[in-house]
C-alpha cells in the first residue's frame, strides 16, 4: 500500500466513526458501495479521483480531509506492504516512508538499487541538505565530478541543492535510507 491509500484509510475510517455511522450509513450518503468502502479502509482498494469526489461530496468534506497524513500520536508504516513511488524496472526502487508536509522539514525515503545501477537526482533547491545512511552494500555518490564511497553501516551528509547520481557498483542490491531535510 501507498502512503495515500494508507492516510485515505485511516481517515475515511476516523471520520465515519467520530459521526457514529456505520458503513451502510456512508454508502448511502456517498453512493459509494460498502464493499468498496470497506476496501479503502483496509487499505485494499485504490480509490479512482471519481470515487474520492463522492466520498467528499457525500460526507461534505475535503478532500486533503482524506489524503494528509493523520495526526495520529503514532503513525506505523509496514516496509513490506508499501509499493514503490518511483522505480525501472531492474534498475532501482524509492519508497517513500514520510513524503513532503508543510507541518514538518523533513522527508523520509528508502532507495534501492541493482547491482551496476544509478539513480539519477536533481536538485532538491536552496536551503536543502541530504543525509544518506547504507544499509546493505556499497553506494557511489557523485556530486560535481566528485565521488564518495559509503559504505554498509556508513553515513554522508551534503547540501542536495545540485545534481547527484547514485551508483551501485557492487554485486548485491544496493539499499540506503535518504532523508531530506528543510531550512526556512
Amino acid at each position: 500500500m501507498d502512503y495515500l491509500n494508507q492516510n485515505i484509510a485511516i481517515n475515511l475510517k476516523k471520520i465515519r466513526l467520530a459521526r457514529g455511522y456505520s458503513l451502510d450509513v456512508v454508502a448511502e450518503q456517498t453512493g459509494v458501495s460498502k464493499s468498496m468502502l470497506g476496501q479503502i479502509e483496509r487499505g485494499e482498494a485504490n480509490p479512482t479521483i471519481g470515487t474520492l469526489g463522492k466520498i467528499v461530496s457525500g460526507l461534505r468534506v475535503e478532500l486533503t480531509d482524506l489524503v494528509e497524513t493523520p495526526g495520529e500520536s503514532v503513525y506505523p508504516v509496514c516496509g513490506d506492504t508499501l509499493i514503490p513511488t518511483k522505480e525501472a524496472e531492474g534498475q532501482y526502487r524509492v519508497y517513500t516512508y514520510f513524503p513532503y508536509e508543510k507541518e514538518r522539514n523533513f522527508e523520509i525515503y528508502v532507495i534501492e538499487l541493482e547491482p551496476g545501477a544509478s539513480y539519477k537526482s536533481g536538485a532538491h533547491g536552496e536551503n536543502t541538505k541530504e543525509y544518506v545512511i547504507v544499509e546493505k552494500g556499497s553506494l557511489i555518490l557523485k556530486i560535481d565530478g566528485q565521488s564518495y564511497l559509503v559504505k554498509s553501516s556508513d553515513a554522508i551528509r551534503f547540501d542536495s541543492d545540485k545534481n547527484h547520481e547514485y551508483y551501485n557498483s557492487g554485486q548485491e542490491l544496493l539499499k540506503f535510507v535518504s532523508i531530506f531535510s528543510y531550512t526556512m
